[in-house]
Order: C-alpha cells, then structure tokens, then sequence
C-alpha cells in the first residue's frame, strides 16, 4: 500500500456512514441473532476454530449479514476476498478464482469469497462457482434478502449451510442507539449528543428490525441538530420523527416477504379473524401494493374457504374486485376494506373446494366411464336409434323438483365429492339435499 492508498482509505474510514463504522470486528461484539451465534450454536463454534464452510446468510436488510461475513473475515487464517452480485461480473469471479488457486498451491491457504446480494446472479454466474465450491478451491458466503430456496441454484444449495438472520428486537436496536450516541471511538460520542429515552423508545419500534435505518437516523440526527444551551446535541422525540419521517413497511412486491405478507392475510380471512386481515390489508396497501391483486385474492378466499356456508361473499368480494378497479386509490380503500370484513367475519366452509379436487383425482386416477345413454344429447335426428335420452326422468315434472335416476357412470353409485357442512348456509343446503331425498317417489 502506497501513501495515496493509505490516506484514501484512512478518509474513506472517517467519511464511512455511522451504520459502517459502528459495524463489530469480532463475534461478542455483534448484537442480537443468538439463535444462530449464541456461544452454543454451530456458527458461533465453526467461526471461533475457523472450520467454516460455505454458508448463505438470509433475512431482511440491517440485520447483520454483512456483518457476520466481516466478523469471519476477521477471524478466519483463509483468504478473504468480496464482491457485490450487483456490479461484479465474470471477469471478477475468474479473478477471485485464479488467486484462490495460487494460494492454495503455493500456500496451502483457502479462500472465502464473500457474495452480497447473491440471489443478483443469475443462474450461469452461480453456475460458474459451483465447481470450484465443490472442489474446495473456494468457500462461499452468501448473503441475500431474498428466499435463498426461490433465488438460489439448487446445487449451491446443497452444498451451504443456510442461517437465516431475523429482524432485530427493540432491546437490540436500543443498545446499538446509545452506543452509536456515546461511542468516541466508533461512534459518535465526540459530538457530546444525549439522546432521550423517548427518542431511543421510538427510534427501536419505528426500524422495524432494521439496526441500519436506526443509526442512519442517529446519524442524521446529530449532524443536522444544533447544539443546546448547555452545549449538548439533544436527539428528542422531535428530532427522531424528523429523522424518520414515517414507519418503514418492509414490503418488496418482488420479494418473499410479498408472499408471506398476502399468506398472513388469505389465512386470517379464513380463520375468521377480522382485526388481523384488516391489519394486513393495511400493510399491503401502505406498501403499495396493487389493488386489483388484492382484490383478486379476496375472490378466492370467498370461494375457496367461505363457499357455500355463505354464498353472498362470493358476490360482494367479486363486486369489490369490479369497483376498485373503476374506483381506483385512495377510495379502494374502503372498498377492499369493506369486503375483507365480510369475507373475514363470514361462516366458513371448504366443502366445495374439496369436492372439486376431489372429482379432479378421481377423473385422474380412474377410468373415464361412459356417460349414461339417458342422460346423453337427444337433439339430433338418429339419438334414439342409439337410445340417447331414452328413459330420462324430467327433474320439475316429480315432487320437490327432484327425481332418484343414474346420474354418475356405471360403477360410480357409492362416490361422493360433495359433503356440505353444518355451517351458515350450507346446513339449509344439507337439510334440503337430505329432505328432497328422502321423501323422492
């Protein structure tokens, strides 16, 4: 390293975002994740006898991926080479590649390639690195806030160890504020700033989790603030609203926490449980989310899980879905709103749902039989020669509406798909069903 070198790197150090500098070198200075780096966890003993194999971080942003790979980079005797999957191409794998070949002939020294935002490449750069995972020539670390399983090659897969990292609880995010505001070393403690507890209380709940958003916060804060009278930087509740100007919602449409979002809300509408589908319903709409694909999701819930225990919901929900698309945002809103509610709080019943995949196993698994010649098309000249529509019983000319005759093919007397519940609506569907039958000439 030459002088220019050392002076730009020594001011890239002083300028870096608080969020960087404050970033642990070692593992007893990381905060939180002690499902997976507590002092009896595997990761915790493989990065302390420096045994780590190829591992993929995974979980939302500011969570510590980045983190862990600089703690392992800082621990391990391997070579520790990065690059980010956003703007690294092949040229500077085969780079990595070749000099983690050199040190491991002439050295016996192995190499840790450490991946940012992985799931970025795309399946023939991930291809690329596979046999040179395999062979040992490189270990992989791997982080991404992407579903690892959904973004990820298979064979990569297997051979990594997946740690998933969770979101930061209050407690974490409090103790990285306060050490962020009275560090002197990494910190920034040589500003004399107090922060309240209000501030701090406010600044660990609003992050959601994300230790990166609540020391930018910080940062913002006490670099924007002036000084009091006693010569002191106060970050109050104030300053931190200003500073963070609204709740995050971490939502990426694109990204698995899409999915798990409208799965939360399908499974609280069909558990009946209305606060719950309204709150998800907030958070998708808060995000962004498209309205039509909310409303589309309300359908089915409609049909799929409520069905015929209440039959209306189906109809207010595909009105619902007609009207936000004519309607538009913000008045969506209520409408989706209003369906949600009805769907939620609805008598549920999935028996219809499973009668038709059940009659869809059945016609997959068995013979296709013949239709019964009564109940074939008669309207056409030459259908009674064949006997077709022969002998067919005409529903509304019996009691009831309703006749005893073969309906289903030869061999399918005892099959049934359709079992209605006791529920809503559908206890009057069955009361009739067994009523009409039993009083049928």
């Amino acid at each position: 390293m030459d002088l220019f070198e050392y002076m730009r790197n020594n001011s890239m150090e002083k300028e870096s975002p608080l969020a960087s500098r404050l970033r642990p070198t070692t593992l007893d200075e990381v905060v939180g994740q002690k499902h997976i780096i507590g002092k009896d966890k595997l990761l915790y003993r493989a990065i302390k006898a420096d045994k780590i194999s190829s591992v993929i971080f995974y979980g939302p942003p500011g969570t510590g991926k980045t983190t862990l790979a600089k703690v392992i980079a800082n621990t391990t005797s391997a070579d520790f080479k990065q690059i980010n999957a956003t703007i690294a191409n092949k040229k500077d794998m085969e780079e990595v590649v070749e000099a983690a070949k050199a040190s491991m002939g002439m050295y016996g020294k192995k190499t840790i390639l450490f991946i940012d935002e992985i799931h970025r490449f795309n399946k023939g750069q991930q291809d690329y690195l596979l046999p040179f995972v395999e062979d040992g020539s490189l270990i992989l670390i791997g982080a991404t806030t992407e579903n690892p399983y959904f973004e990820v090659n298979n064979a990569l897969l297997s051979r990594s160890i997946i740690f998933e990292l969770k979101s930061l609880d209050r407690e974490d995010i409090k103790e990285l504020i306060y050490k962020a505001v009275n560090d002197e070393k990494k910190g920034m403690g040589a500003y004399g700033a107090v922060i309240d507890d209000a501030a701090a209380d406010f600044l660990s709940d609003i992050c959601g989790g994300d230790a990166r958003m609540a020391l930018n916060a910080i940062e913002l804060g006490i670099l924007t603030t002036e000084r009091s009278e006693d010569g002191k930087i106060h970050i109050t509740l104030e300053v931190a609203e200003q500073c963070i100007q609204k709740r995050s919602a971490r939502y990426d449409k694109d990204g698995d926490n899409h999915y798990d979002t409208i799965s939360a809300f399908i499974k609280s509408m069909r558990g009946s449980d209305v606060d719950a589908a309204l709150y998800y319903l907030a958070r998708m709409l808060y995000a962004g989310e498209s309205v039509t694909f909310i409303a589309r999701r309300i359908v089915i819930c409609a049909s799929e899980d409520v069905g015929l225990a209440d039959p209306q919901a189906l109809v207010v929900a595909n009105a619902a879905a007609d009207a936000v698309h004519k309607i538009g945002m913000p008045e969506a809103t209520l409408i989706l709103a209003e369906a949600v509610a009805y769907v939620a709080s609805a008598p549920k019943s999935n028996a219809s749902y499973l009668a038709i995949e059940a009659a869809m196993n059945y016609v997959k698994n068995n013979p296709i039989g013949a239709i019964p010649a009564h109940l074939q098309d008669a309207h056409y000249k030459g259908a009674a020669k064949l006997g077709h529509g022969l002998n067919y019983k005409y529903a509304h000319d019996y009691k009831n509406h309703y006749v005893k005759q073969q309906y289903l093919p030869d061999g399918m007397e005892d099959v049934k798909f359709y079992e209605p519940t006791t529920n809503g609506y559908e206890s009057a569907i069955k009361a009739h069903m067994e009523r009409i039958r039993k009083e049928a000439e």
